[in-house]
């Protein structure tokens, strides 16, 4: 599903548009944006359409765009909701490279994580990311999330393997002080 409406103090965070399916298709062209992805080939402009119709037809993800000044600059998630286990993956990527570094993606991932905890009622997140993204830890850590692990080889880049970490966050780490964390 699309995500509602969530706003914050520096981002709001949206439901995709068709009108931001362009900057989709030229973030995850930028080889410097999608080093640290899943995605390694950028997708049509057809198939990031049916990516948004899916998208907003799965009930086991809930999907925004980052947004600062109506202008998309990256995108945020809950994916592979398990609804028994109440558990979830989550992910965050800034697609504009001169707003990294501002703290959008740390308000970003408070702003789903309260989502997550407040209205979805998950009791645990999960998320991993590139071990070279230190960036991505630091706005990670400061909603609460804790490194768990690595996986070690676990995605291959440009010519050589990367390990990524791992973190988690709990809904009672969360409640007992990360969930102010970042503010």
């Amino acid at each position: 599903m699309l995500g509602p409406e969530l706003k914050g103090e520096k981002i709001s965070l949206a439901p995709a548009r068709e009108e931001f399916l362009p900057d989709f298709i030229r973030w995850f062209a930028d080889p410097q944006i999608n080093r640290y992805l899943s995605i390694i080939c950028p997708p049509s402009l057809g198939q990031e359409r049916e990516w948004i119709e899916h998208t907003a037809r799965d009930p086991n993800t809930v999907h925004w765009t980052m947004v600062v000044d109506d202008q998309p600059i990256g995108v945020t998630g809950i994916h592979n909701i398990d609804w028994l286990n109440r558990g979830a993956i989550t992910g965050t990527a800034i697609g504009v490279r001169a707003e990294w570094g501002k703290g959008y993606a740390s308000e970003a991932v408070r702003l789903r994580t309260e989502f997550a905890f407040n209205q979805l009622g998950l009791e645990r997140l999960e998320t991993f990311s590139f071990a070279e993204n230190l960036g991505m830890h630091k706005a990670l850590q400061r909603s609460g999330y804790r490194r768990i692990g690595t996986r070690r080889r676990a995605m291959w880049r440009e010519g050589s393997w990367h390990d990524t970490a791992l973190f988690e966050l709990l809904r009672e780490d969360w409640l007992e002080g990360a969930g102010t964390l970042g503010r």
